[in-house]
C-alpha cells in the first residue's frame, strides 16, 4: 500500500463521516431537538442502562475525559436529572443514577432516536435495510477493540402502544400460567385506562423494561392518597425472568415514592403468585391481609401487602 493509497482512504473515511453525522442530525448544538448537547445524550442514555454506577465507569464505557464528563454531570446534576449519593461500600465513591426527571428525559430522546431511524430506515428496501445495518456491523467489528458491552435490560418510561402491551401480555400470560379469564384482562384495562385518565405525573409513575428492543415487562405506582401508593400491575415475560427485572421494577418503585414523599406501598396480589410474592417480601413488604375469593374463574386468595416506607 502507497502513501497515496492511504491518503485516499483517509479522506473516504472522513467524507463517510461527514455525510453521516449529518445525516443523524449530530452537528447541532440541540440533539434531536432536545435541550441536550450529543455528549449530554449520551451520559443520559448511559445511566439509563445502568441500575447505578460511577463517575469513573461512566467515564471509561464513554471514552470521555474527566474534566469534560464532571462538567456534564455537574450541569445534569443542577437540572435534577441525575442523582448522586456516597456508596454505602466504598465512601470513597459517589453513585450515580437518573433521577425520575431523568429517566423522562431519556425517554423522550430515545423515543425520537428510535423513531428518526425508523423514519431512515423505512425509506430504504428491506434487502437495503438488512445491507446497510451488515455494513455497520462490520464497521464496529473492524473498529472495536472489544465488542459491544451487551446491555441486559434497560428501564425506561412508556410510549405510545405500550399501555396496549400491558393489557394484551397480561391476559394471555395469566391465561397460559394460571388459566385465569377474560376477567382478569378486563381488570387489567380498568386500572391502565384509569391510570391514563387520572394520571399525576408529580406522584405516579409507570416503568417498562425493555430487552433487545423488546417489551418484557412492567409495573406501576399509582395514588392511592397523599402519603399512600399502590404498587400495580408488576410483570415480567417468561423469556426475561431470573435478570432481576423484577425486583428491580420493584426498587424503582420504592425509590421514587420514597423520592415523591410517600409514607406507605401497598399492593393487592394472590396466594398462587409465587414469584411476585417472593420479589415483595425481599423488597420489604409485609403480608397483612389474606381474604379468600372467586374471580378471573378460580377460587383464590387475595392477599395485601403494605410497606413502611418511614422506616427507610
Amino acid at each position: 500500500m502507497t502513501q497515496t493509497d492511504l491518503e485516499q482512504r483517509v479522506a473516504d473515511v472522513r467524507r463517510f463521516n461527514r455525510f453521516y453525522t449529518k445525516k443523524i442530525g449530530v452537528l447541532t448544538d440541540a440533539y434531536l431537538k432536545s435541550p441536550f448537547t450529543v455528549s449530554e445524550a449520551r451520559v443520559i442514555y448511559e445511566l439509563a442502562h445502568h441500575e447505578q454506577t460511577t463517575a469513573t465507569e461512566l467515564g471509561d464505557e464513554l471514552g470521555l475525559d474527566a474534566g469534560h464528563l464532571s462538567r456534564i454531570l455537574r450541569d445534569l446534576q443542577k437540572q435534577k436529572l441525575v442523582a448522586k449519593q456516597r456508596s454505602e461500600v466504598d465512601a470513597r465513591q459517589t453513585i450515580l443514577r437518573l433521577s425520575a426527571k431523568g429517566q423522562s428525559a431519556f425517554a423522550t430522546i430515545n423515543s425520537r432516536s428510535h423513531s428518526g431511524i425508523a423514519e431512515m430506515l423505512g425509506k430504504l428496501a428491506v434487502d437495503d435495510q438488512i445491507r446497510l445495518t451488515e455494513a455497520m456491523a462490520q464497521i464496529e467489528r473492524l473498529l472495536s477493540a472489544q465488542p459491544e458491552r451487551k446491555v441486559p435490560y434497560i428501564l425506561r418510561l412508556p410510549q405510545p402502544g405500550d399501555m396496549g402491551w400491558v393489557v394484551q401480555r397480561h391476559g394471555v400470560l395469566y391465561a397460559q400460567e394460571y388459566g385465569w379469564d377474560e376477567q382478569f384482562e378486563a381488570l387489567v384495562a380498568e386500572i391502565v385506562a384509569k391510570f391514563i385518565k387520572h394520571y399525576d405525573p408529580k406522584l405516579e409513575r409507570c416503568w417498562i423494561a425493555e430487552k433487545d428492543g423488546e417489551n418484557v415487562g412492567s409495573v406501576f405506582l399509582v395514588k392511592k392518597s397523599a402519603t399512600v401508593a399502590k404498587l400495580r400491575l408488576l410483570l415480567v415475560e417468561p423469556k426475561a425472568r431470573g435478570l432481576g427485572i423484577g425486583s428491580r421494577l420493584v426498587d424503582e418503585c420504592v425509590r421514587y415514592a420514597c423520592q415523591v414523599g410517600y409514607k406507605k406501598i401497598m399492593l393487592w396480589t394472590n396466594s398462587v403468585l409465587l414469584a411476585a410474592r417472593h420479589i415483595y417480601e425481599k423488597a420489604g413488604f409485609r403480608l397483612v391481609e389474606s381474604e379468600p375469593h372467586h374471580s378471573f374463574g378460580h377460587d383464590l386468595v387475595g392477599e395485601t401487602w403494605e410497606l413502611d416506607l418511614k422506616k427507610r
